[in-house]
């Protein structure tokens, strides 16, 4: 797709206002949501890191009320876990080619989103060991395809998180290992008109979704949320094997 001119930027923004505005609705799905759209209008390579820089910023924005509720002890494993392999996707995203690797992107969004919808039951995501697997899978899958937030959230489900406890360790998370993504992949080469448009979709965005969380219910904003994911990911997986 093409990502100058006013088409370009017009899409960027939609991409950028939805994904905001559910990240705002329901304390998660900026990247599920934007990574597949983003991909598809400024590739691969230039869609992760953006998804990774906005995801970040969010996060920490997010971050600033509930901080406190963050349980540390928890987080280290899933930090840690998530640093050693961050390198390992980098380092994918820039050895596959571009019809490859929207092929594995859409994959790991598809799949990822499944298993989430399932709510899949995991023994092997309990614990520390768990939390290892967890933090590992979402570093990867981070830095690779930007979507580190099932792993997560599938530790969450199996560890017996309540929805209170998960959004601000989920935050935390999301603020760790957007950065250590961003240091890995570096940031995207976009002009300053376009950084204008990303920052301006994402203040609007936090409006619409923190006004539509008072009137929608969460069990349906979520719901939403992964069939928007899941259109995407299969979409790319299209798009990936129609360019192979």
């Amino acid at each position: 797709m093409a990502t100058h001119g006013w088409t370009g930027d017009v899409l960027l923004t939609a991409i950028v206002l939805l994904g905001s505005s559910v990240q705002w609705l329901t304390g998660m799905g900026f990247a599920l949501v934007a990574v597949p759209a983003l991909v598809l209008l400024l590739g691969p390579a230039e869609g992760v890191v953006l998804a990774n820089c906005a995801a970040g910023a969010i996060s920490v924005v997010g971050l600033v009320g509930g901080w406190r509720r963050v349980r540390l002890g928890a987080m280290v494993p899933l930090c840690v876990a998530a640093a050693c392999t961050v390198p390992l996707g980098a380092w994918m995203t820039r050895q596959l080619p571009e019809p490859a690797l929207l092929l594995v992107m859409g994959g790991l969004v598809t799949v990822a989103v499944l298993l989430v919808m399932r709510g899949a039951r995991v023994p092997a995501l309990r614990g520390t060991k768990g939390a290892v697997a967890a933090g590992a899978a979402g570093g990867f899958m981070n830095s690779a395809a930007g979507v580190g937030g099932p792993p997560i959230s599938l530790y969450a489900l199996n560890a017996g998180w309540t929805v209170r406890e998960f959004v601000p360790n989920a935050q935390f998370y999301g603020v760790v290992v957007n950065a250590f993504s961003v240091a890995a992949n570096g940031v995207p080469r976009l002009g300053g008109e376009q950084w204008g448009v990303v920052v301006g979709a994402m203040v609007v965005g936090a409006v619409i979704g923190r006004g539509l969380a008072e009137r929608i219910p969460e069990r349906r904003a979520r719901l939403l949320v992964l069939l928007l994911a899941l259109t995407g990911g299969i979409t790319a997986v299209g798009k990936g094997l129609w360019g192979l």
